[in-house]
């Protein structure tokens, strides 16, 4: 390379250089500006919107629950259907227990109880009946079939209600 070419690549170096740390001040200076006029908006919205109400925060915290709405709905799903297979498997073990008592009852002579005559039985329908009454006064949809699950009705109120 002779003494001509080099120092035009010096020239061409040295320009790119320039043209490098003239980008990085640039840079530099609108992340100052931007910090700058965020703290601007902080100490505005503070005093405009006083007791926490700065928007950019309650903006924030909305995205936030948003985020993680999908999560307590599936976390509700879950819980919900627990909640019913405790129900079913209640209902199928009072049954069935009752129902033992019942034969019992005819094998040593002693008088069958009716179902309105059993206070824990008619207890345990009462609840249920509440409930499910409550639930379809939610829904406001009285012609829901009563094998529907009862939790999915209370949950759909729920969520869609909101």
């Amino acid at each position: 390379m002779n003494h001509r070419n080099l120092s035009q690549y010096h020239h061409l170096e040295n320009s790119q250089h320039q043209s490098v740390d003239g980008l990085l001040t640039l840079f530099t200076k609108a992340n100052h500006d931007l910090t700058t006029i965020q703290n601007k908006l902080e100490r505005e919205f503070q005093q405009v919107y006083p007791d926490n109400a700065n928007p950019m925060k309650l903006v924030s915290r909305i995205k936030k629950v948003q985020d993680e709405m999908s999560t307590l709905k599936e976390q509700c799903r879950e819980l919900l259907a627990a909640k019913q297979d405790l129900i079913d498997k209640a209902r199928g073990t009072l049954v069935g227990n009752r129902s033992l008592l019942q034969r019992l009852q005819l094998s040593t002579g002693v008088p069958i109880i009716s179902d309105s005559d059993d206070p824990s039985y008619a207890s345990f329908n009462q609840v249920i009946d509440e409930w499910t009454t409550q639930v379809r006064s939610r829904t406001e949809d009285e012609n829901l079939e009563s094998g529907e699950d009862i939790n999915q009705m209370l949950f759909s109120a729920i969520v869609h209600g909101n």
